[in-house]
């Protein structure tokens, strides 16, 4: 069924294997291949997902320590790329793998699983979950689908529609769980960033005088929407970082839980929590707030893994993944102390120009340890 958004955007409807409706955005296919899926189309994009030893230690392990989920089984991979996680399937004894892929990497994946004599197993589907058919169910399906953040890209929204069309009552998720984190951090960046921005606006004026004196406009009626544009490119958009654990000042905690069995395109367009943090820290500095997400390889409550495996984008000193973490950083610092507590409102949702992308409220209270509450701050972000 299709109903029409305030925005014009045409929306369908859909009722999951569990009954519950769900409603995702029609988008302009061509327009989101070109901003989105032609990434995907490079060797050298996908040899840096494939160079990352924390994500391929973690589905490696995931699935040559549960090979009972695998063996004679059907397979189904979402976003096959380079089709190695449709290759580790095969090889684990996978009676058949199908390796969806909406991009030209299919032919590569074709050659791969050819190269690899898995042919007769292994068949590579060029095209997008939503448009392609299957001739069966499936009792498994794999993907590496999450985003930075966990959520960004919204390649979920796809294996969640490949779990309603093509899963088993009775299969098995590849990740089956996923967790966002959220903590307080400092971080010299913040400072830079904020220098970056005055400097900038500087500049600004000095190109508004210098083109009333020379050429006799006065671009001043410009410097406020101006201002507005950098602001948001230098202190409100989230950063890609990677933290070192000591960054860290206060306790993680958990902003969404995710049973990828169960959950909705619904559950998952907006995020919101409220969650408290104690600084662990002395005498520091609160920069701002470090996400970053986990995935766990836990099979299903009926079904469980024998290994259960997790992988995680925490703060690390000795590997970190590719995805690193989210820098939300404060256009002011402030000076903390170990068991103050921070009180933070947090929501994400998608972009309306595009899905993909993602918008922050971040709002908190700091209460110090002594008992005073200061003043509440809140802060916009993008996730692009």
């Amino acid at each position: 069924m299709e109903i029409t958004a305030n925005g014009g955007d045409k929306i369908t409807t859909a009722t999951t294997s569990n009954g519950t409706a769900t409603a995702t955005a029609v988008v302009d296919k061509g327009v989101d291949f070109a901003n989105y899926f032609c990434t995907y189309a490079f060797l050298y994009h996908q040899k840096e997902m494939l160079s990352d030893r924390v994500r391929m230690n973690a589905y490696y392990n995931s699935v040559f320590k549960n090979k009972h989920h695998f063996i004679g089984k059907t397979v189904l991979d979402v976003g096959t790329g380079s089709g190695i996680l449709a290759i580790w399937s095969a090889q684990a004894g996978a009676k058949k793998v199908y390796a969806v892929e909406a991009t030209k990497m299919a032919e590569h994946a074709r050659e791969l699983v050819k190269a690899n004599n898995l042919q007769d197993i292994v068949e590579v589907i060029e095209g997008s979950i939503e448009d392609i058919a299957l001739p069966e169910k499936v009792d498994v399906i794999i993907s590496e689908w999450m985003g930075y953040f966990l959520l960004r890209e919204s390649m979920f929204d796809s294996v969640i529609c490949a779990r309603d069309r093509w899963l088993k009552p009775t299969g098995v998720m590849y990740p089956s769980h996923a967790r966002m984190w959220l903590a307080p951090i400092r971080s010299e960046i913040s400072e830079q960033k904020m220098d970056d921005y005055e400097g900038c606006m500087d500049d600004w004026h000095g190109f508004v005088t210098d083109t009333k004196t020379y050429y006799g406009v006065d671009m001043s009626v410009l410097t406020k929407p101006f201002s507005e544009e950098q602001k948001k490119y230098y202190l409100q958009n989230s950063l890609w970082i990677s933290l070192d654990p000591n960054q860290v000042i206060g306790t993680a905690t958990v902003l969404k839980e995710i049973d990828c069995l169960t959950v909705t395109v619904d559950d998952i367009l907006k995020v919101e929590a409220s969650i408290s943090s104690t600084i662990t820290k002395e005498d520091t500095w609160l920069c701002g707030f470090g996400g970053w997400f986990d995935v766990q390889f836990n099979g299903r409550k009926e079904d469980p893994a024998e290994c259960e495996v997790e992988l995680t984008t925490a703060p690390s000193i000795i590997d970190g993944t590719h995805w690193g973490q989210q820098a939300f950083l404060l256009h002011t610092s402030t000076r903390i102390n170990k068991d103050d507590k921070i009180f933070v409102n947090f929501s994400m949702s998608r972009s309306e120009q595009n899905h993909r992308l993602m918008n922050v409220d971040l709002g908190y209270e700091i209460k110090l340890s002594s008992g005073t509450m200061l003043p509440p701050v809140r802060n916009k972000f993008y996730i692009e």
